[in-house]
């Protein structure tokens, strides 16, 4: 009876171990920025719109909710371009500020 018991302790120690156990090189991937996130939404709207376009083609929307939801995407795609706008501005700004810094 003592051996299945410690059978069962060492069996229940390995999993625990193999479970939670975190290797000294794990690779977490590519640091994500708000620039890249935002892109990445871009092209998610824009995919969307494409979608829409295509279903109201098809017939699947009636007029007055494929221009509410046109309208909607358009506003989320300016929105986003914008903000990508003036981080890659300000972006530019500080790199430039940067230097300048550094020459005096």
């Amino acid at each position: 009876m003592t051996v299945v018991m410690l059978a069962c302790l060492l069996i229940s120690f390995a999993v625990v171990v193999y479970v939670f156990y975190l290797p000294a090189n794990l690779y977490l991937g590519e640091q994500k920025t708000r620039v890249s996130f935002l892109r990445e939404r871009r092209d998610v709207v824009y995919e969307n719109l494409r979608d829409l376009n295509f279903e109201y083609s098809a017939g699947k929307f009636p007029e007055a909710d494929y221009r509410a939801m046109k309208n909607s995407l358009e506003e989320e795609a300016a929105a986003v371009l914008a903000e990508i706008a003036r981080l890659e501005e300000a972006a530019e700004t500080g790199a430039v500020g940067h230097k300048k810094g550094a020459r005096s």
